[in-house]
């Protein structure tokens, strides 16, 4: 299992998270980000910059990633095609994305922009706080788990 994470817009308390269960479980883990990021000096984790662009960062995940890995992204269609594709999906708020669940999160959000388009005033998601940190970091430990089994 590789641990990708769609870094861009990646809370920092998030991947700060992710450093720490990559060094305790020796478990490889990439950040990708179409701007070159600062990761801490560790046999386990590492950053790959990609070209500027429209979903260029969600491609290359995609490219890279295999059945098993687990995928940190807010991206909704990124995570329902990782889902499609035998790997785990994981929003930065602790939620996973399930083949159960992702389908209808990508018609809500469908929806959302459709409305946003129409000139609905929607509002943006909360802000992140603890309790999002705190379900993250036990939703990651309950995957890293299941991976030692």
């Amino acid at each position: 299992m590789k641990l990708w994470v769609d870094a861009d817009a990646c809370p920092k308390v998030v991947k700060e998270i992710l450093y720490r269960a990559a060094e305790r479980e020796r478990v490889e883990l990439i950040l990708v980000a179409n701007r070159p990021l600062a990761v801490p000096r560790s046999l386990f984790i590492r950053s790959r910059t990609v070209e500027a662009g429209l979903d260029v960062a969600d491609r290359a995940i995609l490219g890279w990633i295999e059945p098993g890995d687990l995928v940190v992204t807010a991206d909704v269609p990124l995570a329902t095609e990782v889902v499609e594709r035998g790997a785990t999906a994981l929003h930065p708020r602790g939620e996973l994305y399930t083949a159960e669940n992702v389908r209808q999160q990508l018609s809500l959000r469908d929806f959302m922009t459709d409305l946003r388009g129409a000139g609905v005033q929607t509002g943006g998601p909360p802000a992140f706080d603890q309790r999002d940190r705190q379900a993250f970091a036990n939703q990651l430990d309950r995957l890293l788990a299941q991976r030692r089994r």
